[in-house]
């Protein structure tokens, strides 16, 4: 997921660069982080004990990653901007709950959970990029905000399926 998102948000920045530039100031932060969130994962995998060759992709967990690169594809960039920050903050909620349930009950380290706690606390300098493309693009009629509602539901719901795919629950 985190490659796929990385080149997704790359892709949103490179688009948005001559005619949006709030946009692709955001989008560029968000690739950057996914670069960092990345190396986070490296130690949490190693914890689990988790090998890469042993991976086999779950087809519910794909979906997100799948809508984000069409997001990258089709949305106006102002669109997704808003339906990505809107679905942030569940995650940032999912990612808090995880850190401590692994702290709690399986005793992992700071290091193994930093992936989780890199997401878990906002992001002023995120939320201020957000802003200032959001508002941008109100200043100028360029966000379609029932685009841009359907497109942060459907996140939230390709969320959802990403996480009952891991749990191993049919939806």
């Amino acid at each position: 997921m985190i490659p796929a998102d990385r080149r997704a948000f790359e892709h949103l920045a490179v688009r948005s660069e001559a005619t949006d530039p709030e946009c692709a100031a955001f989008f560029t932060a968000l690739a950057e982080g996914e670069a960092l969130a990345g190396d986070r994962l490296d130690a949490f995998a190693r914890a689990c004990g988790a090998r890469e060759a042993s991976y086999e992709p779950l087809a519910g967990c794909q979906a997100y990653p799948a809508y984000v690169a069409w997001l990258a594809l089709n949305a106006a960039p102002a669109d997704a901007v808003l339906a990505l920050t809107a679905n942030f903050s569940a995650w940032g909620g999912y990612c808090a709950a995880i850190a401590t349930a692994l702290r709690e009950h399986y005793g992992l380290t700071d290091e193994a959970c930093a992936f989780f706690d890199f997401f878990a606390e906002p992001s002023p300098d995120l939320d201020r990029l957000a802003e200032r493309a959001v508002g941008a693009a109100l200043d100028e009629g360029r966000l379609d905000e029932r685009r841009a509602r359907t497109y942060g539901r459907l996140l939230q719901q390709y969320e959802a399926s990403f996480w009952t795919a891991l749990s191993g629950t049919t939806a």
